[in-house]
């Protein structure tokens, strides 16, 4: 008996994971999912925040970074 693992997917982008989560809010709020369901739902959806702050952490890092970089460049003037 062979078992395969699924090949590991990549990680979501933020425009990914912000519909995922808007699915989510979505269903529970209309009441399609039972408890039980809305509580796997509600797991899902705190790990999805948890990716999105991941990626605006790192994004606002890089931002800093060009800033630097950006204010301490010489800048050249051409007359």
């Amino acid at each position: 008996m062979s078992t395969t693992n699924p090949a590991p997917q990549p990680p979501l982008t933020f425009e990914q994971a912000i519909e995922q989560l808007e699915s989510i809010v979505d269903r529970i709020e209309r009441g399609e999912i039972g408890l039980e369901d809305s509580i796997k739902q509600y797991e899902q959806g705190v790990a999805l925040i948890r990716r999105c702050k991941e990626i605006l952490t790192h994004a606002e890092q890089r931002v800093e970074e060009l800033n630097k970089t950006a204010s301490t460049t010489p800048t050249s003037t051409t007359v």
